[in-house]
């Protein structure tokens, strides 16, 4: 059931972090060299919200570690309308020259949108992302797509939609990834989500997608002693 939410700011809405409450909890963190890869939903493209900064979810997180590391570097490679294939072709070899040592990584969204999905080719594709990425040495994160997440014309959709969260589920705990999952998240029955293309976060699912990254690495960071 959708949810209204025209009262609520990024400060009152209670799955957002403030800025300075979310460097708190990545005190201590290693990260110096953030980069993004994949489609428009790794990119953050979305239309704003009221009450909510016009800010995509990784430039988010970005502006985030840079209170904790002044310095660091932020290289966002992301494409609308890339599929993993267009990932692999056009995007790895740049990340590789840039360095990181934390990266995002797609889930595989735009490989859907195709008559009879192959969801063994999508493991293949999407697996030589999280290998080839990882080689790099950087931290990998990941986010599964959210129920409110729906094409029209698509009668199989939430069919297609839980194979590739799978998938990406299957992959991220391979790799040690940080995975953020979006499926279930309470904030998928906000009417007011979605941007007006109902597939991307608009800026209050940006926030909130920021948060739970922040979230996940600061967990990950208390799991394993990473901070410094």
């Amino acid at each position: 059931m959708s949810t209204a939410t025209h009262h609520l700011t990024e400060e009152s809405d209670p799955y957002c972090l403030p800025p300075s409450r979310a460097a708190d909890l990545l005190a201590g963190a290693p990260w110096q060299r953030f980069a993004t890869v994949g489609d428009s939903l790794s990119a953050g493209t979305g239309d704003p919200s009221p009450g909510y900064a016009s800010l995509g979810w990784p430039a988010r997180v970005a502006d985030i570690l840079r209170r904790v590391h002044p310095g660091l570097t932020y290289l966002n490679l992301a494409e609308v309308g890339a599929t993993t294939a267009r990932t692999l072709r056009t995007q790895l070899d740049q990340l590789a020259d840039f360095g990181p040592d934390l990266v995002h990584v797609p889930c595989g969204a735009n490989d859907l949108f195709r008559p009879e999905p192959d969801y063994a080719a999508i493991a293949t594709a999407l697996g030589q992302v999280f290998e080839l990425t990882a080689g790099t040495g950087a931290r990998l994160t990941t986010f599964t797509l959210g129920r409110a997440f729906v094409v029209p014309g698509y009668p199989d959709w939430d069919e297609r939609v839980r194979e590739v969260n799978d998938i990406t589920r299957s992959l991220a705990a391979d790799h040690g990834a940080v995975l953020v999952d979006m499926w279930d998240h309470p904030v998928n029955g906000r009417h007011d989500l979605l941007s007006k293309d109902r597939i991307h976060f608009a800026a209050m699912g940006q926030a909130v997608m920021a948060t739970e990254i922040v979230k996940g690495l600061a967990g990950l960071l208390d799991a394993e002693g990473g901070r410094r």
